[in-house]
This record gives structure tokens, sequence and C-alpha cells, in this order.
């Protein structure tokens, strides 16, 4: 045998309830739409904001390497440029010192004061000549390696302040 399920007898208040839940339903969808469309403008506004802040960011990268490299260059340059002024100077200072080993062995076999006043003022212009050829060397050498080691900072500065105008 079947069992017959009855229905329970519709509520005489169901219409009213249905009107009443379509008309809020109808009020949150029409407070809900403006709220849908402002989010809708902020979320566009901030997705803006994040591509341009990786633009900017892409931007400052390329410029932060460009700067180490130009940084790392110079510094390169200004490391080769002093080994060669130590060089230079290490080349002064051996033949300062030979030319004073020779005057020594000059000196010794001197057989008169009048001699020696003569070969003393001999060895002395000479020196001072010595001296003064080998600073105006190592001065041009400085500004060599200063202008050399400052080049590529300068270019960069230049190349950047060029983009900037």
């Amino acid at each position: 045998m079947a069992v017959a399920v009855k229905k329970p007898a519709p509520s005489p208040l169901a219409p009213v309830e249905a009107l009443a839940t379509s008309k809020f339903e109808k009020a949150v969808e029409a407070a809900s739409a403006p709220i849908a469309e402002m989010q809708e403008k902020v979320r566009k506004v901030v997705e803006k904001s994040v591509a341009d802040t990786r633009a900017a960011y892409a931007k400052a990268k390329a410029a932060a390497e460009e700067a180490t490299g130009a940084f790392e260059s110079s510094c390169s340059t200004a490391g080769k440029g002093i080994v060669e002024l130590n060089t230079k100077a290490l080349e002064a200072l051996r033949a300062n010192a030979e030319a004073n080993f020779d005057f020594l062995k000059s000196v010794i076999s001197i057989k008169s004061a009048s001699e020696f006043v003569a070969l003393q003022s001999e060895h002395v212009r000479k020196q001072a000549a010595a001296i003064a050829a080998q600073a105006k060397e190592m001065s041009a050498l400085s500004q060599k390696v200063a202008t050399d080691s400052v080049e590529p900072i300068k270019s960069h500065v230049a190349k950047t302040f060029k983009l900037a105008v």
C-alpha cells in the first residue's frame, strides 16, 4: 500500500510574504548596484596604480643598474690608474736611488775638495731636473687617471639629465 504524503495547506499569508521578499530583494539590489559600481571603479584605480608602480620600479631598477655599472667602471679604471701611478713612483724611486749610488761611487774616487764641490753641484743639478721631470710625469698621469676614472660617471649623469630634460 502506498502512503500518500499530505502537502501542507498553503498559508493565506504566502502571497504577502513573497511580495515582501521580492521588494526586499529589489531594495538590496538597488542599494548594492552603486556599491558594486564603486567597487569596480576602485579595483580599476588600484590595478592602474599597481601597473604604474611596477613600471616606475622597472625604470628605477634599470637606472640603478646603469649607475652601478658606471660606478664599477669608474672604480676599475681608478684601480688600474693607481697601479700605474705606483709603478711610475717606484720607477722614479729606483732611478733616484741609482743616481745617488752613482754619485757615491764617484765621490770615492775624488782627490780634491774642488772636485767634490763640482761633482756635488752636477749631481744636485741633474737630480733637480730629474725630480722636476718625474713630478711633471706624475702630475700628467694623475690628471689622466682622474679624468678617465670620472668619465663613466660623468657620461652616465649627462645621459640621465638628457633623458630627464
